[in-house]
């Protein structure tokens, strides 16, 4: 009886080690890229750039390491506000229809 419990406890052990791993992985990040944003929201990555472009969704701008223009990072508290409450209105100064 004492062997079934010491391997029970392993095995409980081996569970919850496995479970936190997973966890952490899954751990928010503090920025997303358009393209990481696009993947979570099911859209194009264009459609993402256009949104921050559009400022219907907070966004900022970042020099790029590998390139000359710099790249669009939503925060994750604003991928929560997008995905409870949508898009930002369109302001008439910005050209919407």
């Amino acid at each position: 009886m004492n062997e079934n419990y010491a391997e029970v406890v392993e095995r409980l052990s081996r569970i919850e080690a496995v479970l936190q791993a997973l966890v952490c992985e899954k751990s928010p990040k503090e920025w997303y890229s358009t393209a990481e944003v696009a993947v979570i929201v099911h859209k194009a990555e264009y459609t993402v750039r256009e949104w921050c472009r559009q400022k219907r969704i907070r966004a900022s701008k970042k020099p790029y390491s590998r390139g000359a223009h710099p790249e669009w990072l939503i925060s994750h508290s604003e991928l929560v506000r997008f995905r409870n409450e949508g898009l930002l209105p369109i302001h008439a100064s910005e050209g919407g229809s």
